[in-house]
């Protein structure tokens, strides 16, 4: 038997479609990356299932659903996250067969961020207050003006494999509270969460309709037919820069709404004045958790030159204590990564790295384990050093558990090769120097920059990127925002 197993209700993966679990007539294999077991069988969505899906979520949004009150709303968003809270184990038993990822991780990462997704977006709408105006015009006459919300209407999610929770009800989250109809595309890697969470929907009586989530892949797929789809109107997506720009292209005919939250090359910069083991754990766990899989994960890491020798050897050290192995074994930090694939991909980095003239510090190759792991998807963690700013091993996502190490001498100097990159998601700042950080902070062309700690998020401020790393911001009001058709209503008194 298998080492991991889903919840029974997975093990045939269905489409949840107006209320209803659908099968379909065609299915793929969701295969485990930690051992290469097949773990069930997914029903693909073809062009029908997607019709039927996003035709019931806009009879939810013209009909029940989006009549209800943002208070009514918000109580159905906490009943499902009192579900997920009950069924924590299914849900992380689901998590860490799809991902590979370590049980802690799993844990902390994708189900307790998902059940705070819902319960913050669900009270920052309850509590949201509108804009309101008071205006005197040149005759005395007076104005009043204030402005309404309203649903957008049916919005298409596709979210990824790295965080398939975490990232599927960050979306869909401030989407339904807005009153919107929602269909979920989750990665074909990682399919079994999003139908826990349909059955969570389900059991609370959430109006059939307002949560849809259909399987498949991109191109030729269900991915693909809902973004091409004329009845949507708007497109939220976290993936591959490269699939965003085709999505944006697909969608731009009809002029639909976007958020993209895509790639990213992101820095790490550690002054001399920093505290230094807290930096290195701070490298360490921005580098390596999740197995680098991580949109935010720092690949490029610029020590000031005077403890460059000594961050890298005490960063090697760690990294050697690392350990790799069975996601529910104690003390894991790193398990396996998405599948045997993405893995060619990271090896393939492996190799460049090396013709490109890197000094493998340590890593850079595949772990044995003369057991059912060998035909799972690991690699041990990787630091190199010796490469020049224009290296495509430095300039190119990974999207694995890999760093560059790179001197510098000045804050100019780093702010410009920081700045240096097609992507702009994410830095982090470790100094203790509190003007510097705020002096450097500003300076860096990304979405969010860290001080002194990395992967901290407070869901009412704003998240996106800038460039290659993508469009739009999401979080707190921005989310409420997005996902509201906004009007301004203007009374002479």
């Amino acid at each position: 038997m298998a080492r991991f197993q889903l919840p029974a209700s997975l093990r045939e993966t269905r489409n949840y479609v107006d209320g209803e679990f659908i099968a379909t007539g065609r299915t793929f294999d969701n295969i485990c990356p930690v051992d290469g077991s097949v773990l069930a069988q997914v029903h693909e969505a073809d062009q029908a299932v997607v019709d039927r899906a996003i035709a019931a979520a806009r009879r939810a949004v013209q009909g029940k659903w989006g009549a209800l009150s943002m208070g009514r709303r918000a109580d159905y968003l906490h009943q499902v996250a009192h579900v997920i809270e009950r069924r924590f184990d299914e849900f992380l038993a689901a998590e860490v067969a799809d991902t590979g990822r370590p049980l802690s991780q799993a844990r902390q990462l994708d189900v307790y961020r998902g059940i705070h997704n819902l319960r913050t977006f669900a009270d920052l709408g309850r509590y949201a207050h509108s804009e309101f105006y008071e205006t005197q015009l040149a005759d005395g006459s007076n104005l009043i003006n204030y402005v309404k919300r309203k649903p957008l209407g049916v919005v298409a999610s596709i979210s990824p494999w790295n965080l398939p929770l975490l990232s599927l009800t960050w979306k869909a989250a401030p989407a339904l509270i807005c009153g919107n109809g929602v269909v979920c595309k989750p990665s074909e890697e990682t399919p079994s969460s999003a139908t826990l969470l349909a059955e969570a929907f389900a059991e609370v009586g959430v109006p059939a309709g307002a949560f849809n989530v259909i399987h498949g892949f991109g191109a030729g797929s269900a991915g693909a037919l809902l973004a091409a789809h004329p009845g949507i109107d708007a497109m939220t997506f976290t993936g591959e820069s490269s699939t965003g720009a085709a999505i944006m292209k697909t969608v731009a005919e009809g002029v639909k709404e976007v958020s993209f939250e895509l790639g990213g090359k992101n820095a790490a910069v550690v002054f001399d004045d920093a505290d230094f083991d807290a930096a290195v754990d701070g490298v360490l766990r921005s580098s390596f958790t999740n197995a680098g899989q991580v949109c935010l994960c720092s690949e490029r890491v610029y020590v000031q030159a005077p403890i460059f020798e000594c961050f890298v050897a005490a960063l090697k050290a760690k990294t050697q204590a690392l350990k790799v192995g069975w996601p529910d074994e104690p003390e894991v930090f790193m398990g396996s990564l998405i599948s045997r694939s993405h893995r060619d991909k990271v090896l393939s980095y492996f190799e460049l790295a090396k013709r490109e003239g890197a000094t493998v510090v340590c890593g850079g190759e595949v772990p044995r384990f003369g057991d059912a792991r060998d035909q799972g998807a690991f690699v041990l963690p990787t630091i190199w050093t010796g490469l020049s700013d224009g290296a495509r091993t430095v300039t190119e996502e990974i999207f694995g558990p890999v760093c560059h190490i790179a001197p510098f001498d000045t804050e100019e100097e780093v702010i410009a090769r920081v700045n240096n990159s097609a992507y702009g998601l994410a830095s982090s700042i470790w100094t203790s120097n509190l003007a510097r950080a705020h002096r450097v902070a500003p300076r860096l062309d990304v979405g969010i920059v860290w001080i002194n700690t990395w992967f901290s998020r407070d869901l009412r401020t704003p998240f996106g990127g800038t460039k290659l790393s993508g469009i739009g911001r999401e979080g707190g009001q921005f989310s409420l925002d997005f996902y509201s058709s906004i009007s301004n209503i203007c009374i002479r008194i």
